[in-house]
């Protein structure tokens, strides 16, 4: 059966000689992959259809569940800037890859595809990548069903006060109630305002936000803590941007010297 969808590279590898898979994030479809033959050849019609984090439209033949084969495709947004700049290639892939982790097979994904395209054309522009990649954490952890309560106290009810963020219970804790969990951190009132924009905000409406370091590092602390209790989530391109960081902040930290 030929199927016609738009869709964003998540995955690429490679199989066999000069072939690849890919794996779709689709509008319509969820998660697809599709094998292209002679993808890696220099003179492949289709090679630049399979490039990470291309936004395209795929026209590919598939029999049952398994995986199409891609029969034509049209470029619809490239991209080419998130490849160009190891930084924004980072996060891009970050972001694809909670999006390949998360999605589970033929779940619907239209608000997964919305919010991954979003995220990838903000990158593009220029958009602060930890603000932007925060918000994107705040969609995967709401899509799956593991949404932060940020609103009030999960015990209390509060929403008043001085508050605790408690990755294992799902929430924020009052100073009353940080009993429950003596773990909890404290959370600054302008982090944790910040993410009660961002638990009601499509990331589709994100205008500029100017943040100050100091809180982006605490809005990164939290989401690490939320994606790897609440998901179990341990990406190997969180590694590398975790590394990245590290290395930009070390430069900076001798530039200033």
């Amino acid at each position: 059966m030929l199927y016609r969808v738009e869709g964003i590279i998540i995955r690429s590898m490679d199989y066999g000689e000069g072939n690849k898979i890919v794996t779709l994030c689709t509008e319509t479809h969820g998660k697809i992959g599709i094998f292209v033959r002679g993808a890696k050849k220099p003179k492949s019609r289709h090679g630049a259809m399979v490039q990470p984090f291309t936004y395209g439209e795929y026209s590919f033949i598939r029999n049952g569940t398994g995986l199409g084969t891609l029969n034509q495709g049209e470029i619809i947004e490239s991209n080419h800037k998130l490849r160009e700049d190891v930084f924004l290639a980072a996060y891009a892939a970050y972001g694809c890859e909670m999006v390949d982790k998360a999605l589970q097979e033929n779940e619907t994904g239209r608000f997964w595809f919305d919010q991954l395209k979003a995220f990838l054309s903000f990158l593009g522009e220029g958009r602060d990548p930890v603000v932007l990649t925060t918000l994107f954490e705040m969609k995967i952890l709401q899509a799956t069903g593991y949404s932060p309560q940020v609103d009030a106290c999960i015990f209390s009810g509060e929403t008043e006060g001085k508050f605790f963020l408690s990755p294992g219970l799902g929430g924020i804790l009052s100073e009353r109630e940080r009993r429950q969990d003596p773990a909890a951190f404290a959370v600054s009132p302008g982090t944790l305002k910040l993410l009660r924009l961002f638990s009601r905000l499509d990331i589709r409406r994100l205008g500029n936000i100017d943040v100050k370091d100091s809180t982006k590092a605490e809005l990164k602390k939290i989401m690490d803590a939320f994606m790897e209790v609440q998901l179990g989530l341990k990406l190997k391109s969180r590694r590398f941007l975790d590394q990245l960081d590290k290395y930009e902040t070390s430069l900076q930290n001798h530039v200033d010297e």
